[in-house]
């Protein structure tokens, strides 16, 4: 059931309207069962994609196929172990499922593109993440944990206050313009004002200054490092970006916007172009986050970048989104392939390592 004995690379996605369903069903409000369901709109906005890359996946003499999650598991059951490539498209372990997909792929032998199946969980706690990379000798802010006011982890002293966020939420969900604070107070109020909402621990971590850098990363070529990545400095009018702000850029929203010419994505500027300390030290950083850590094939890291070139990580993503306006860019100018070319190359990348090994 592979494409007729052909190699298969399968595309896993989680639907927004079975997200927001469950969670209806789970109590919350429409509007913030929308807005939680937002982060999925990856699933949506790649859509008007799929027969390009099908196309680009035939032209290289293997198939494609997206798989809806709730699909995955008898799907994967008839997939040829040996023949199929998975793809997960969005990950999480509370609000999002998508860290099941690369665990159903493994139960069943099939070999995966992207990053140690364990990450598909660690990036979605935010908390627990940041842990990790501090043990590992990361340059991340330290940060304390709440849970609707009452702490859990106090934060340590922060001269510059804290930002505060949820602790297992994507696409800035839960971030507004008052997210930076400058005192515990606020903090426990911000937190309490979360989990009225989300149902959801909170993150306080403390404010670093800069200027926001989105670190891009795809393995068009199998023996591609940290040279490959894409660093942009974002510059989206802000400090830094709202859950208003996200939601205006992905899914049917972004598209409005664009359409009524109210949309207009951040800048992009090159790292090196005028932080080339900054970048050397963020490649660096990177290396040894896909030595050890486990990051590979596709992912994104997001960092502040100080005038002077200290650098702060904020945290990873092993599902960044394909269709947005900086991974595109990236693909463009790295790879010089636009996203389905780019997708079916590296796919293709994969398949010649595994029959080379087998």
């Amino acid at each position: 059931m592979s494409g007729g004995g052909r190699p298969l690379l399968a595309l896993v996605f989680e639907a927004p309207e079975a997200c927001r369903t469950r969670l209806l069903a789970q109590g919350f409000s429409p509007g913030h069962a929308a807005e939680i369901a937002a982060y999925l709109d990856q699933s949506t906005d790649i859509a008007p994609e799929f027969d390009a890359i099908a196309q680009a996946c035939e032209a290289r003499g293997f198939g494609f196929r997206p798989v809806d999650l709730g699909e995955a598991p008898t799907l994967f059951a008839a997939f040829d172990p040996a023949r199929t490539l998975v793809w997960t498209l969005t990950d999480g372990i509370q609000f999002f499922r998508g860290s099941t997909a690369p665990a159903l792929a493994r139960l069943h032998g099939i070999s995966t593109f992207g990053s140690d199946d364990s990450l598909f969980a660690l990036c979605q706690d935010k908390f627990r993440s940041g842990a990790v990379l501090r043990a590992l000798g990361l340059p991340v802010p330290p940060a304390g944990l709440s849970r609707d006011g009452e702490w859990l982890v106090p934060p340590p002293p922060a001269p510059d206050g804290f930002f505060v966020k949820p602790n297992r939420l994507g696409a800035k969900i839960g971030i507004w313009e008052d997210s930076r604070c400058r005192g515990q107070a606020e903090a426990l109020s911000l937190s309490r004002r979360i989990f009225a909402a989300y149902r959801d621990e909170t993150v306080v971590q403390a404010y670093v200054p800069g200027r926001n850098i989105r670190a891009s990363f795809l393995a068009v070529e199998p023996q591609a490092g940290a040279e490959r990545l894409g660093l942009s400095i974002v510059d989206s009018g802000g400090d830094f970006q709202t859950m208003t702000d996200s939601l205006a850029l992905s899914g049917a929203k972004g598209t409005e916007a664009a359409a009524m010419g109210l949309r207009q994505d951040p800048r992009l500027e090159p790292v090196v172009a005028t932080q080339p300390e900054a970048d050397r030290r963020i490649r660096t950083h990177a290396a040894k986050l896909m030595g050890a850590l486990g990051l590979r094939d596709v992912f994104s890291l997001d960092w502040r970048v100080e005038g002077d070139g200290t650098v702060h990580l904020l945290e990873f993503e092993v599902c960044p989104g394909l269709p947005y306006f900086d991974f595109m860019t990236y693909v463009r100018e790295e790879w010089g392939l636009g996203l389905a070319q780019a997708m079916a190359e590296a796919a293709a990348r994969k398949f010649e390592g595994q029959a080379a090994s087998a």
